[in-house]
């Protein structure tokens, strides 16, 4: 029998954006599936366009506004029993063959947690019929994911990410606390409970560069950060893997990221000063020649902003 996926969707004020997600689901060639969209308190006509779909398949929960990560953990509670899950955010969408490819590599791994395949990031006002300029990613392979996750989230989000549901269910959930890099702490303790498998080829998933998304709201402020950073930091299942000394050089070198990349948000949105200050932090604590380069052209004026 074809692997039993829930793809799970946490909906807040993405009224112009969820029809595709949801009839991307709908378009899968891989047909067994179980979508559960929980609406998080949405003030605008989310609701109303989720009702749409009579779909047996397709489940509607709504719930007081508690964020992304209560609104996933629900949508996970509401799915039964399957074998493998998928968060896809509202405001994406998935290539019709992205549960085919994904479940294929996972099932035919039985050590593997997960699999991942490559996306693409779109313009806000992209269609699964007009994509427009397309901006292809794949995330880093490495054999050992862990250190590598530790470092910074490889993952745009779970749309491309395909989660064995034991392993889910081991490794813990997402923490309702973050309101911010949720999704990153949570890979590191998945990656704790076994290996990742890459899927190679075209991309699964299509991210909108969306002003309004979460990613673009706190970007820019290394504050938002600092939870989740701090949450990796005193995991002491980590610190038991790795050993202490090293988990807190692997957490040095993440904080240097965030310095880095809230550095070029912040020249995005023009604010060069503080974006060459916070680049500058990102080069000391992790200093070399590419990134000296890039921030001597940002300080001669040469370069103002560059895709992160």
């Amino acid at each position: 029998m074809a692997v039993h996926i829930a793809v799970l969707i946490a909906a807040r004020n993405v009224a112009a954006y969820v029809a595709y997600a949801i009839e991307s689901v709908m378009a899968q060639t891989h047909r067994n599936w179980t979508l559960v969209v929980v609406d998080d308190g949405s003030t605008d006509r989310t609701g109303e366009v989720t009702a749409r779909y009579n779909d047996p398949r397709i489940l509607q929960l709504r719930q007081a506004a508690q964020g992304v990560s209560a609104a996933r953990n629900a949508a996970s509670a509401g799915a039964g029993a399957p074998d493998a899950l998928l968060f896809l955010d509202a405001d994406d969408w998935l290539a019709p063959n992205a549960l085919a490819r994904l479940a294929a590599a996972l099932m035919a791994d039985p050590s593997a947690v997960a699999a991942h395949a490559p996306y693409a990031f779109v313009a806000e006002g992209a269609t699964p019929r007009r994509p427009g300029k397309v901006e292809r990613h794949a995330p880093a392979a490495p054999a050992d994911l862990l250190p590598r996750l530790i470092r910074g989230n490889i993952f745009v989000n779970g749309g491309h990410v395909l989660i064995r549901s034991s392993a889910w269910m081991k490794a813990g959930h997402f923490r309702r606390e973050l309101s911010f890099g949720e999704d990153w702490e949570f890979w590191t303790r998945l990656a704790l409970r076994g290996r990742f498998v890459a899927v190679s080829g075209p991309p699964v998933l299509f991210v909108r560069r969306r002003d309004g998304s979460a990613m673009r709201r706190f970007a820019a402020d290394p504050a938002a950060y600092r939870p989740a950073l701090a949450a990796i930091a005193t995991n002491r299942q980590l610190a038991i893997r790795l050993g202490p000394a090293r988990l807190e050089r692997l957490v040095r070198v993440a904080a240097a990221e965030v310095s880095w990349t809230v550095g070029w948000e912040l020249l995005r949105r023009g604010r060069r000063r503080a974006g060459v200050s916070s680049l500058r932090r990102g080069l000391r604590a992790k200093p070399g020649p590419r990134r000296a380069a890039l921030l001597a052209l940002v300080a001669c004026g040469l370069l103002s902003r560059r895709r992160v």
